[in-house]
């Protein structure tokens, strides 16, 4: 029996998951808070400990991510970009295109039939494509993030924001809100400037289908529901799509 291990050390979550040949034994998903040395630790010690392993068994743990370089184990560093590619091939071997929707920015990915990637586009510095947009606008209008998506699906209107700058939206949906608008119609005109930019991003790299969604972005069923319309197409979402680029990680270790 092989074993190997992916950790993906993000600027919002640090995730890790155990294989055994090519099936998830065990992962796991936790903030990375203050430290991403800590949060690596805890979230591969977690891991290890639900697949009844050990890091003799999967070191050297192949790593991701925007702390890769800070971690506590010997490990391999590999690009976020080759994860989610050999990932969505492993999980989709139809697709070709990769949204991966990350807490600072949202990556667009062309990747041919082996999940080699063939082209890329980053979103720029700003937040107004990431997670974290939705993570202000969440603060803003005083909910969950994980009720984001249900309530945009009640929008009757959406607010059109006439900017896709995270600090000046965030500065006009407050006015919205003193205006009167409802939460669901300012969050449906949220999804809909992202998806926007979404699709500005896969134009550039000429998408091809299928086309995967990724990252905490597609854990809002608004958002993917937006994107799906600008698209005019069906995006495939894997059931743990905050997982892919440590189960990428942990591919590309085996």
């Amino acid at each position: 029996m092989a074993y190997s291990a992916g950790i993906d050390i993000g600027s919002t979550f640090t995730k890790a998951v155990v294989l055994s040949d090519s099936s998830v034994m065990a992962a796991c998903t936790i903030p990375s808070g203050g430290s991403y040395r800590n949060s690596a630790q805890q979230a591969m010690t977690e891991a290890l400990a639900r697949s009844g392993l050990t890091y003799e068994d999967v070191v050297p743990v192949v790593a991701t991510g925007y702390g890769a370089a800070i971690n506590p184990f010997p490990s391999r560093r590999v690009t976020e970009l080759a994860c989610q590619g050999r990932a969505i091939n492993h999980l989709f071997p139809s697709a070709r295109t990769v949204v991966d929707i990350g807490g600072q920015a949202t990556r667009v990915i062309r990747i041919n039939a082996e999940g080699k990637v063939v082209g890329f586009e980053l979103s720029e510095i700003c937040a107004g494509g990431s997670g974290r947009f939705l993570q202000l606008m969440a603060r803003v209008l005083g909910i969950d993030f994980d009720d984001i998506g249900p309530l945009s699906l009640k929008a009757k209107k959406a607010v059109v924001f006439s900017t896709s700058c995270a600090v000046f939206a965030e500065s006009e949906a407050i006015s919205r809100i003193s205006e009167g608008a409802a939460k669901e119609d300012i969050l449906a005109g949220v999804h809909a400037a992202m998806a926007a930019k979404v699709y500005s991003m896969l134009q550039r790299i000429k998408m091809e289908r299928d086309c995967a969604l990724t990252g905490g972005g597609a854990r809002d069923r608004g958002l993917v529901k937006s994107i799906e319309e600008q698209l005019g197409i069906a995006l495939l979402v894997p059931q743990e799509a905050q997982l892919t680029a440590a189960l990428g990680a942990a591919l590309i270790g085996r």
